[in-house]
């Protein structure tokens, strides 16, 4: 671990030491940047004799294995597990997957965090927003500002790969678990999300990381599904495309291609003005 990583570590716990006098919530999705807080907030709430939510969002726009693995990793961490159902789609803007979708989603689903924890009485509300996530197009940032949600890793400017260093050192169970962020990224902008195409879409994506290491990400482009693997897994795509093709085909997709730049986060946003 580097200097600057051990600094940041101390800052960590120290922060969560300060907020951890108190009742703290935590938006939880069992991903490692939530997962690295929440240790460090049951660390810290330990010490204190006080209470750590750790609150997942129950919603179709996420993948179901992510509430299974939140579930688990809570148990091992030591937080309150707290579940929240949701349906984005309630909301008709939404549904029409504006540019600004994230932003609405992000203001719907912490809205519902808040009023949690006014309920229990508690006033710290923490997220998992990473230094990484301030330099991309991230628009649900601007509400959790509006809705003063703490985010301690963007604070210390903690990047992903610190993150995942640190939480490996800590040895967190999700330390390398690749990001799964919410299905409606795998559609283009201004297309209706239909729960239907996305669950065809999250199969599709299963299948392929029972047979593929890393990142996966299938794009929706009307009838040109694109798969986006890291550059070290375009081999194995190649060594099992029949199996691939054959499978996608099954669930309605009808052309297969492979993106040649890999996996990028984001690859949605490139004609968005940021």
């Amino acid at each position: 671990m580097t200097v600057l990583l051990q600094e940041k570590k101390r800052q960590l716990e120290s922060a969560m030491a300060q907020y951890g006098k108190e009742d703290i919530c935590l938006a939880f999705s069992g991903g490692v940047d939530s997962s690295l807080l929440l240790k460090a907030a049951s660390d810290a709430a330990r010490e204190n004799g006080t209470k750590v939510y750790a609150v997942t969002f129950d919603s179709r726009l996420h993948p179901s294995c992510d509430l299974e693995i939140a579930s688990r990793v809570a148990k091992e961490l030591g937080g309150i597990h707290e579940v929240i159902m949701v349906d984005e789609l309630e909301q008709e803007e939404i549904r029409h997957n504006p540019v600004n979708r994230c932003y609405l989603c992000k203001r719907h689903l912490f809205q519902g965090l808040r009023d949690f924890a006014v309920q229990r009485g508690v006033r710290i509300i923490l997220d998992g927003t990473n230094e990484d996530d301030l330099h991309v197009y991230r628009p649900g940032i601007q509400a959790l500002k509006e809705l003063e949600i703490i985010s301690p890793l963007a604070e210390l400017h903690m990047t992903k790969a610190e993150v995942k260093e640190l939480a490996a050192e800590y040895g967190i169970s999700v330390a390398s678990r690749p990001s799964t962020p919410c299905m409606a990224t795998r559609i283009p902008y201004d297309t209706d999300i239909d729960y239907g195409v996305l669950e065809r879409i999250a199969e599709g994506e299963a299948r392929l990381r029972a047979q593929i290491d890393g990142n996966v990400r299938l794009r929706l482009h009307g009838d040109i599904v694109r798969i986006e693997v890291d550059g070290n897994a375009f081999l194995r795509v190649l060594e099992i495309k029949d199996e691939i093709i054959r499978g996608l085909k099954e669930l309605g997709f009808l052309y297969i291609t492979l993106d040649l730049e890999g996996f990028r986060s984001g690859s949605m946003d490139l004609k968005i003005e940021k």
